[in-house]
């Protein structure tokens, strides 16, 4: 499997954390679970003329091959056939509504085609990218494209999140669970409510879902590197309150139970799961 990972040029470094390409000439039939990250990504399928959506407990159903999917909340499942030949971005925490133009909670734990959004231009860079000849062409093609329509953008205005947003995003990445919305809100000299509306706006989640799913993120880096130490004590390291709020929350955000996770298949990606059965 080919998987390559590109930081964005300055133009875009504002708004996206990474660009990213993989490909699988000959994928195992078979599922992965994908864990939330609570990031915003864009999906374009270079293999087929469409996704799968497999919402668990139900039949397959067909995606668009090029899609917004919105920052989520819980787990997805996906076909590893999906993994054939894609390319994507992973946007900043408040970098969707810089390059879309639209309220991130509006796509939140949903997908949206890329062509209800950019029309036929999305459809364009999707020919375009296929008929480039391999990886990095691709990324760059992919990276040309999204320049461009940044630069379309009315003054290049909203090149960072709200000040207030990028503030809480600030304290609740050094603190997740040792600080309280309003305790941040009044810090940045707004009320609670229109702090976690901004932030919701701009992020696609609220503060508190935010934070939950960076402290269920955190025990998930750990556990992926093999982390030796006592659950409890990892708990307590990510910011639950014991082990029981660990395990519970972690399987309300994954589905699966933390052993689950740790005798699961490794992938390349800490945050997807070889599904068995």
């Amino acid at each position: 499997m080919l998987y390559l990972r590109r930081k964005p040029a300055p133009l875009l470094h504002a708004c996206v954390q990474e660009l990213w390409y993989a490909s699988t000439p000959a994928p195992v039939p078979g599922r992965q679970r994908i864990l939330p990250t609570g990031s915003t990504q864009i999906i374009v399928d270079l293999s087929r003329a469409d996704l799968l959506d497999r919402p668990e407990g139900q039949p397959v159903r067909t995606a668009p091959a090029a899609q917004i999917v919105g920052a989520r909340s819980t787990f997805e499942i996906i076909e590893n056939s999906d993994l054939a030949c894609i390319i994507g971005l992973v946007f900043k925490p408040g970098g969707f509504a810089t390059l879309l133009g639209a309220p991130a909670d509006l796509f939140a734990n949903r997908f949206i085609s890329l062509e209800d959004v950019w029309g036929a231009e999305a459809g364009s860079l999707r020919n375009q990218l296929i008929e480039m000849p391999g990886a990095n062409a691709r990324l760059a093609c992919f990276e040309a494209f999204l320049n461009r329509k940044l630069e379309e953008r009315p003054a290049r205005r909203f090149l960072e999140p709200h000040p207030a947003v990028g503030f809480a995003l600030n304290r609740f990445h050094r603190c997740p669970s040792a600080i309280s919305v309003a305790e941040v809100a009044r810090s940045a000299g707004w009320s609670e409510r229109r702090l976690c509306q901004l932030f919701r706006e701009q992020v696609g989640l609220t503060p508190k879902v935010w934070c939950r799913i960076q402290r269920f993120q955190r025990a998930v880096h750990q556990l992926y590197a093999g982390a030796q130490i006592p659950w409890s004590e990892l708990a307590l390291d990510c910011g639950y309150y014991d082990q029981s709020h660990f395990a519970n929350e972690f399987r309300a955000l994954s589905g699966i139970a933390i052993t689950t996770y740790s005798a699961a298949g490794r992938t390349m990606w800490e945050n997807h799961v070889l599904e068995r059965g």
